[in-house]
């Protein structure tokens, strides 16, 4: 259950920290509060679940990688957990997760997002991967975006529902 502090400290920063080189102080200043009690609590959040993690959410395109491609593999199964990990920890993947197949039509049970420059950089990173996986992967594919998603974090509904 959320606290009346925890709604005031997530509809503070739902819409990003502030971009200065002390964004919890800030945050806190807003909320009559010191920047170490933000901080404090936005990691009690993180430790009870109730926030999954805090981290910048970059644009990838206004960064110059315009060749992203979500990588989808067909991992054996007994290996699959082992190797994610260590697919998650390639400097070339931003995330990866493991995700049920939908047999008969999608076999992939491990996805890992890279990004480029151009298709060429992306395609070689799937081939870091592809060499990582070694036998254990019986198929791949990669996935480009072909627009951009808006990215957004925790958003709390008003009480009344959003009828106000």
């Amino acid at each position: 259950m959320l606290s009346p502090f925890d709604r005031r400290l997530i509809a503070a920063t739902q819409a990003g920290l502030p971009l200065v080189p002390r964004p919890y102080d800030v945050v806190g200043a807003t909320l009559g509060v010191s920047g170490e009690a933000v901080r404090e609590r936005l990691d009690g959040m993180l430790r009870e679940g109730l926030v999954r993690r805090i981290g910048a959410v970059p644009n990838h395109y206004r960064l110059g990688y315009v060749a992203n491609g979500m990588t989808v593999w067909d991992v054996d199964d007994a290996q699959v957990d082992e190797l994610g990990e260590k697919v998650g920890a390639l400097d070339c993947v931003s995330h990866c997760y493991r995700r049920p197949r939908a047999l008969p039509d999608w076999p992939y049970n491990l996805f890992a997002m890279v990004h480029g420059r151009n298709r060429a950089e992306a395609e070689s990173a799937a081939l870091q991967i592809h060499c990582l996986l070694a036998d254990a992967c019986r198929g791949h594919d990669i996935l480009y975006s072909s627009r951009i998603l808006k990215k957004t974090g925790l958003r709390l509904r008003p009480a009344d529902g959003g009828k106000t």
